[in-house]
């Protein structure tokens, strides 16, 4: 649904995209991540033709957003950070405005607000006027009028930021249920997002692609992939790391609370780390209070790619 190819964009002297490529799938829900200032708003901004790219090309349903604006942007909804509504108007007068923007009319106009509101939970406040509304309320009108055309594809920047957690927790699990059956592309800075709402993640930093994979994928990344937390009875950590230390599988150990050890994977050790500690502790006969195995950490996947080296620690 969409395909973004060698796109760049620059603002006088500054490069704010640099050579982005790749693609997102009808039925895929793609965490957009990067620090601040990446390049996430500016790549948002030109896929809904806010902004014309200085190089590459952007097809949407395999239109050109450059030489068919019209017809890709009847394709796309979009929901920009801090979106603006009509605060003297009432949800539905908002709603209704937006959909006669968008060429609704008459019983489908009425049909496709009815729809809108259901699915974004706006029936207690329809009549209420938009700047009486709690900020959750607010950003559920705001989404509502980005679906209010039924479209392919849906482009959220920040969708969750300033919202309370019961908030959060709504609109993800409203982004996953959308992300069944259209291409939605959300940025966020939020890295729990990335597991809550999506099937894949992009991280960006200064306008660059610094990694594309699954949630899973990226956090394999990590350092602690694959990492073991062991306890046993009656063995203090430093003979627990002196053994574990000694395995193949492994490349460096630390201490935990009570008397703990996490002895880290070497290269290609993933997988069998835990199998190599289970097989000593049966050979040293040790008692377990703790085994538990480590899936990664995207946060520190993400500081790794995003920080410059004299930062990372």
């Amino acid at each position: 649904m969409i395909q973004i190819e060698n796109l760049t964009k620059t603002f006088g002297r500054k490069t704010a995209v640099d050579n982005l490529s790749f693609t997102v799938e009808r039925g895929e829900v793609l965490g957009f991540l990067g620090p601040n200032g990446a390049g996430k708003s500016t790549t948002m901004r030109m896929i809904t033709g806010f902004y014309p790219p200085t190089a590459g090309r952007i097809r949407v349903g395999g239109a050109d957003v450059t030489e068919e604006p019209l017809k890709t942007k009847a394709m796309i909804g979009y929901l920009p950070e801090n979106a603006a509504a009509y605060a003297d108007m009432t949800v539905h007068g908002f709603l209704d405005f937006a959909a006669e923007m968008r060429g609704i009319s008459g019983d489908a106009r009425k049909r496709a607000i009815g729809r809108v509101v259901e699915l974004c939970f706006l029936q207690s406040v329809l009549h209420q006027s938009i700047d009486t509304l709690s900020k959750g309320y607010r950003h559920r009108t705001c989404l509502a009028q980005s679906l209010i055309h039924e479209p392919d594809v849906l482009i959220m920047d920040e969708p969750t930021d300033g919202l309370d957690p019961n908030q959060k927790h709504e609109v993800r699990t409203l982004i996953r249920e959308i992300g069944k059956t259209k291409a939605v592309v959300f940025s966020t800075h939020i890295l729990e997002e990335v597991d809550a709402a999506c099937t894949r993640a992009i991280i960006i930093d200064r306008g660059r692609m610094v990694a594309n994979g699954t949630p899973s994928e990226l956090k394999a990344r990590s350092e602690l992939a694959g990492a073991v937390t062991l306890r046993a009875e009656g063995v203090g950590a430093d003979a627990l790391g002196e053994k574990l230390g000694a395995l193949t599988e492994a490349v460096r150990w630390e201490r935990m609370a009570d008397e703990g050890v996490r002895v880290y994977p070497a290269a290609g050790a993933q997988a069998t780390l835990v199998r190599a500690v289970v097989a000593l502790a049966e050979r040293e006969h040790w008692r377990l209070g703790q085994l538990s195995t480590d899936e990664g950490a995207l946060d520190q996947v993400f500081r790794s790619l995003t920080l410059p080296d004299t930062v990372k620690k």
